[in-house]
């Protein structure tokens, strides 16, 4: 590996291990009891440093999801190369998720992830900057549905439908409901809410025509 490479890999492991250091303080002591001061001193680094990688306190947190940003969008424009369109390949991407137990989709009752959506659910700060995270991620899949006011309005309705999914997921595990009786209401739902939105996804498409 070239030294480019090497620091690209120093980088995203500073990255994730500030991350997980801030996440574990938050959960144990409540993520406005804690100071970014604490979280620096704690991952042996600045609060310049820590800022440099992190711009926002919130930031320390939604790292985790950072890599599922563009997912929805790569996720169409590799099914368009195979020749599947986009609810589609979205289905069966969301599915593939269920069946994983990926904890993106809500599906997961390992008490360290129910844990951290527990934080970020519960904490006002983190659903506020979550919205910004759900707004770049519906910009991406404007652009990958090929842009315009159809486009934007599918991207839309699909980004909410993904996480109303997961949301009900996770609220249901959180409850107290055994893993295996929330798969099969979502694997359900997420057909049932897939199947609705390829009809409209479509006629969005044939009004903008």
């Amino acid at each position: 590996m070239n030294e480019s490479g090497l620091r690209e890999r120093k980088k995203q492991r500073m990255y994730q291990d500030v991350s997980d250091i801030a996440v574990r303080m938050f959960i144990e002591r409540g993520f406005d009891e804690v100071s970014v001061a604490e979280v620096a001193a704690a991952a042996e680094i600045s609060k310049p440093t820590l800022f440099r990688y992190f711009p926002a306190k919130e930031d320390l947190v939604l790292h985790r999801l950072a890599d599922h940003e563009r997912e929805a969008a790569e996720v169409v424009s590799a099914g368009r190369v195979q020749g599947i369109m986009p609810v589609e390949a979205l289905r069966r991407h969301f599915l593939a998720g269920l069946d994983a137990e990926d904890p993106v989709t809500g599906l997961n009752d390992h008490p360290q992830v129910r844990a951290y959506y527990a934080l970020l659910y519960g904490t006002p700060a983190l659903v506020a900057r979550l919205y910004g995270f759900l707004e770049r991620s519906e910009e991406a899949l404007t652009d990958a549905l090929g842009g315009g006011i159809a486009a934007r309005l599918a991207a839309g309705q699909i980004i909410a439908v993904r996480r109303i999914l997961a949301l009900e997921n996770w609220r249901r595990i959180a409850e107290g409901e055994p893993l295996e009786e929330v798969r099969g209401w979502a694997v359900e739902a997420a057909e049932r809410a897939f199947r609705v939105l390829e009809g409209a996804v479509e006629g969005l498409f044939e009004w903008d025509e």
